[in-house]
């Protein structure tokens, strides 16, 4: 499975359809983050997707047969939770991933932060900063560079195809 942020042409805003839901986590008591795939130009990909609890209120309720199920599941973990972060699985037998049926997501990309760990001044000292720095020549090198975006996304809109 390929990561969605490397098969897109630019960082502008898209739609992306036959999304299932195989994971939720619950950053802290504001934050949800959905972990999620979908099928883009005929191949299967994963994306997380930053949300507040409104945006995941409002997706759950679009999860067809399961949706009272999943509201249960997400109201039972928020009452019981002791320690951030929390997640709620959807990749096994038992619990498998779960699609929204006839739902279009409207994303954008997101990106890092230029200066992570600066001081307000700008100035770094060296007893308070450390090398994040990767080898130039490293295969991987530049799907960290801070100009990239992550395949962290957010949600713009959420779109229902109604059919006649």
């Amino acid at each position: 499975m390929r990561r969605l942020i490397d098969a897109l042409a630019d960082d502008t805003d898209f739609f992306i359809e036959q999304v299932q839901l195989t994971a939720i986590v619950f950053d802290n008591s504001d934050d949800v983050t959905i972990w999620a795939t979908t099928y883009f130009d005929q191949d299967a990909h994963f994306f997380h997707l930053g949300l507040t609890f409104q945006q995941l209120d409002l997706l759950l309720r679009l999860a067809g047969a399961r949706a009272e199920a999943l509201q249960e599941d997400v109201a039972d973990a928020l009452a019981t939770v002791r320690e951030w972060p929390c997640l709620l699985e959807y990749s096994t037998e038992a619990d498998p991933p779960v699609p929204l049926p006839n739902v279009a997501l409207k994303l954008s990309c997101t990106y890092p932060a230029d200066e992570l760990f600066g001081d307000e001044d700008g100035d770094e000292t060296e007893d308070d900063s450390f090398d994040i720095s990767m080898n130039a020549d490293s295969e991987d090198a530049d799907e960290y560079e801070s100009s990239q975006p992550h395949n962290i996304f957010y949600l713009e809109d959420v779109f229902l195809r109604v059919e006649p």
